[in-house]
């Protein structure tokens, strides 16, 4: 797969819809990149497959986005949720706010609302695409465009904006007039769960605002490789 890495994200994306065709499908979480991507999926494929997972704590513009891009892309979002009574075990134990209590518990909350969810949500496909790029963070710098993805079974993992920069995702934004999550306008640049995001001041690193009170990697699970 190593020869994918000089083409381009709509020649990664032609590759992988070849390829898999209706058994790879597009993680949609809200940020600009997920647009970006689905949008250049759009052009490649007919009603492309795309799939989100509700955490039960997403912000309500995350939500207004979902249904502008259904509206906008006459798609359907495949929606997984996390498993009831892991969720309620969870809260009765450890409390509603639990994550910021320590960052095994933050790990614990990320594991049942998101990472399980996940795993229900790749079973039976052959590939998943994301809008993961490699300047968002150093767990990330090292990401192919197409890869083996070791934590889901050996899926194949497409990642067609990898070596894009926030910058190349505004100016895509911008000039397509794609729907985008309207935190950014609040001065958000990483948009997770309502509780563990918030805006960031000119100049910091974008995913700062993610889990804030933590220190080292920023990540809830989903993209860590074994």
């Amino acid at each position: 797969m190593q020869d994918l890495e000089s083409k381009t994200e709509k020649e990664v994306l032609s590759w992988a819809y070849s390829n898999f065709g209706d058994s790879i499908s597009i993680a949609f979480s809200g940020q600009m990149e997920d647009v970006v991507v689905l949008d250049l999926a759009s052009k490649i494929r007919k009603n492309p497959r795309l799939f989100t997972l509700d955490t039960g704590r997403l912000p309500k513009e995350t939500y207004e986005l979902m249904d502008a891009v259904r509206d906008r892309y006459n798609v359907s979002i495949d929606v997984y949720f996390p498993d009831k009574q892991k969720l309620e075990n969870m809260v009765k134990e450890h409390g509603f706010n639990l994550f910021y209590n320590s960052k095994d518990l933050r790990k614990m909350c990320c594991g049942v609302r998101k990472v399980e969810p996940l795993q229900r949500a790749l079973a039976g496909l052959s590939g998943w695409i994301t809008g993961l790029r490699r300047d968002q963070w150093d767990s990330r710098a090292q990401i192919k465009k197409v890869e083996i993805d070791e934590s889901h079974g050996n899926i194949t993992k497409v990642n067609p904006i990898a070596d894009w920069s926030y910058e190349n995702i505004l100016e895509y934004t911008k000039s397509n007039n794609l729907p985008y999550n309207k935190l950014y306008e609040k001065g958000y640049k990483s948009i997770g769960c309502e509780p563990c995001t918030r805006p960031v001041l000119e100049g910091m690193h974008p995913r700062s605002g993610r889990w804030w009170w933590e220190e080292g990697d920023k990540e809830c699970g989903l993209h860590v490789k074994e």
